[in-house]
């Protein structure tokens, strides 16, 4: 799906007020249908080694179709996916 900059905007700042809500750190990422970065904010405090971590996870999800959560569970011990991070 294709994602312009409003939209990638609008969900940003829908991620960090759930962040507020439950009063985290988040770094949050949106990326296009190429898994290529259209927005990303970095809250104030948000730990560093977590930019890289949001953004691969947003790629990962574009680039399986699916949210990383599901690709955790399926690449367990004796699921479809164990050992694709290899």
């Amino acid at each position: 799906m294709h994602v312009n900059l409003e939209n990638a905007e609008k969900a940003i700042e829908t991620a960090r007020k759930k962040a507020v809500e439950v009063n985290t750190k988040m770094c949050i990422p949106v990326v296009d249908s190429g898994a290529n970065l259209k927005a990303f904010l970095r809250m104030d405090d948000a730990w560093v080694g977590s930019i890289d971590i949001a953004i691969k996870k947003a790629k990962t999800a574009v680039f399986f179709g699916m949210p990383t959560g599901e690709i955790g569970k399926l690449s367990q011990p004796g699921k479809p996916l164990f050992g694709i991070e290899h």
